[in-house]
């Protein structure tokens, strides 16, 4: 962040006049630390950016507001349940349920390119290849993996443990996200 007067940014080469009148020309940023303390003058160090896919933004006082590991009904200010257009309870999706959607349709995305194969087979009585078969299954037991791990997430720290990728002692990465750990396609 900048320097600040009064929580007014005060910009560098830039001149500028305090509450009183006074005008301060453009080298102000000259000044000592304690002649800019005497007017008035703080630097406020930058706030590290928010990751938004876990966290809404930051409270005024910067304190992240998280995201909900869980499903929230949605209610009106007396408590109420708020209904959609067909009378059900309105839900706003949780962390965890959007990214066992995302593993889902990760999978499929995965799974579709081979599923001409199934296709064969029960039209055509055609053996499935067995490399076909077995990338399908590593698939399917690397989505429910995913999943699980995102439903034992006991809180925030750990679910967004799962987005880490393992890396050695030189930095350098050594597998996958937990998040991300798919088969390697075929």
């Amino acid at each position: 962040m900048p320097w600040k007067y009064s929580g007014r940014i005060i910009r560098v080469g830039k001149a500028w006049v305090d509450n009183n009148g006074t005008q301060y020309p453009a080298v102000w940023s000259n000044y000592s630390a304690d002649e800019k303390a005497a007017i008035g003058l703080t630097w406020e160090d930058e706030v590290a950016a928010h990751d938004n896919r876990f966290y809404w933004g930051r409270n005024a006082d910067g304190s992240l507001i998280p995201r909900s590991l869980t499903d929230i009904d949605a209610v009106d200010e007396d408590g109420k349940a708020i209904l959609d257009e067909n009378g059900k309870q309105r839900v706003t999706l949780g962390l965890k349920s959007n990214a066992i959607a995302l593993a889902k349709t990760q999978a499929a995305g995965q799974l579709a390119p081979y599923d001409w194969y199934v296709t064969r087979k029960s039209e055509k009585s055609t053996a499935i290849p067995s490399a076909v078969s077995t990338y399908r299954d590593a698939v399917r037991t690397a989505c429910a993996a995913i999943e699980t791990s995102i439903t034992n997430a006991a809180d925030l720290a750990a679910f967004m443990a799962l987005y880490d990728t393992p890396v050695d002692s030189d930095g350098k990465p050594t597998g996958n996200a937990p998040i991300v750990d798919w088969p390697d396609a075929i």
